[in-house]
């Protein structure tokens, strides 16, 4: 092995994933329906830029009302007149091509089945098992579905009513679902945060859920930050009950003690916004490509947690919108699109041995990676090149003490991840 320089020699060697560790190889993806149904260049561009990325999984959303505005005669068979597939198939069919599994989201009831509301009223019968069984034969290579969005509160459920939500929606999109394809899971849930002014709080929805029997193979949370100052590791409210990153440890708790300790937990959008633009909410753009790898870290360290989903790619234009983008609404890249693609976090500090963990998402197997210091003049690579472990994470202890600015590279890939600065 190849030796660094003066103190910043390595300490320990490469300690690859363990078992201990449940979500070793936790799925680590992106949502943005909007970029990839209308976004700027091609389908095929936009595909290539997530496949860079090395995105594992993509969260997209099957809007019910959209593909069905009328009644179908034979709701089940995918090729019924009244379904228009169209760009939803086009985005399946190209993440497949890509090889990029899809968590696919069943969201937005149709006038016809919902008594001429909106689409976020719920349907009045269990007509959402049809559709759900038609999309499941459309796209055969999917196997992974939730169903609805954050219907804890109204802006995506009327009425919010767990009872409803379980019997009508969850239920029976469960049981088709099976039918159609024994491979198939399905989470439930899909809970935002906390408890807006007109809503339920995560845990109360998810209790209710239970008294109703609800069905799943996983839970599916969208652990957003909702208090100011707030990590994926540190809460500044320790008496709130909000589901967010920083409380993990309690989501999986409430998930394994209401639903058992086998049903897995999705985290099925997550994000910081950035200032600029947002100069109200959003964090600066270093913060957002740290917080982007101590999430990922903190899914990794929890077992259970399988699945966590960066929302979005691209800031929406208008500011009134969501700004967590990789990239500004007019294209320009932030540190968070290096950062998802080669997270590199520190773990732990005793004096000068600083524990790192660190992930090369593009490729697949043992990827080779190197961690590099900043000396002043350039960067050097500490302790030579080393490979990953199968799912493309690893742990290292160098000598690194405070204030050492640190990089990780991999000859897989054409950046490096943002500087991490040891504290």
């Amino acid at each position: 092995m190849r030796r660094g320089v003066g103190a910043f020699v390595v300490a320990i060697a490469l300690v690859v994933v363990g078992a201990a560790h449940a979500s070793a190889n936790a799925r680590y993806g992106v949502q943005d329906d909007a970029w990839l149904m209308y976004g700027t260049g091609t389908l095929e561009q936009r595909l290539a830029t997530l496949h860079g990325l090395g995105v594992g999984i993509v969260r997209f959303t099957l809007r019910w009302d959209q593909i069905a505005p009328t009644a179908p005669a034979s709701p089940r068979d995918p090729t019924d007149p009244a379904y228009a597939w169209g760009q939803f198939a086009n985005v399946l069919d190209g993440l497949h091509q890509e090889g990029i599994p899809a968590l696919v989201t069943i969201y937005g009831s149709p006038r016809w089945a919902n008594g001429g509301h909106p689409p976020n009223w719920l349907p009045a019968t269990a007509s959402v098992a049809d559709f759900a069984y038609a999309a499941s034969k459309e796209f055969p290579w999917v196997h992974m579905w939730t169903v609805w969005n954050e219907p804890n509160g109204r802006v995506f459920s009327v009425p919010v009513s767990p009872k409803l939500y379980v019997q009508r929606l969850l239920n029976p999109a469960y049981v088709a679902l099976h039918q159609a394809s024994s491979a198939n899971l399905v989470a439930g849930g899909v809970t935002s945060p906390r408890q807006e002014p007109s809503g339920m709080s995560p845990l109360t929805f998810m209790e209710d859920m239970r008294l109703y029997h609800a069905r799943l193979d996983a839970y599916a949370q969208n652990p957003y930050p909702v208090a100011p100052g707030e990590t994926p590791f540190k809460t500044t409210c320790s008496h709130c009950t909000y589901l967010t990153m920083a409380r993990l440890a309690v989501i999986r708790a409430d998930v394994s003690e209401l639903f058992g300790p086998q049903k897995q937990l999705w985290l099925t959008e997550y994000g910081y916004q950035t200032n600029p633009p947002d100069r109200l909410l959003g964090v600066p753009w270093a913060t957002q490509a740290l917080f982007e790898s101590e999430a990922a870290l903190h899914v990794w360290e929890q077992p259970g947690a399988t699945v966590l989903i960066h929302f979005l790619v691209r800031d929406e234009p208008s500011l009134g919108g969501w700004q967590s983008g990789f990239f500004t609404a007019t294209g320009a890249q932030k540190p968070s699109y290096r950062s998802f693609a080669l997270p590199l976090v520190q773990v732990s500090r005793s004096g000068s041995r600083t524990q790192l963990w660190g992930q090369v998402r593009p490729g697949s197997g043992a990827r080779p990676y190197a961690v590099q210091r900043w000396t002043g003049h350039g960067w050097s690579t500490v302790g030579g090149v080393h490979r990953t472990g199968s799912g493309g994470t690893f742990l290292e202890t160098i000598v690194a003490p405070r204030g050492t600015k640190l990089r990780l590279e991999s000859s897989q890939i054409s950046f490096a991840s943002p500087t991490l600065v040891v504290t």
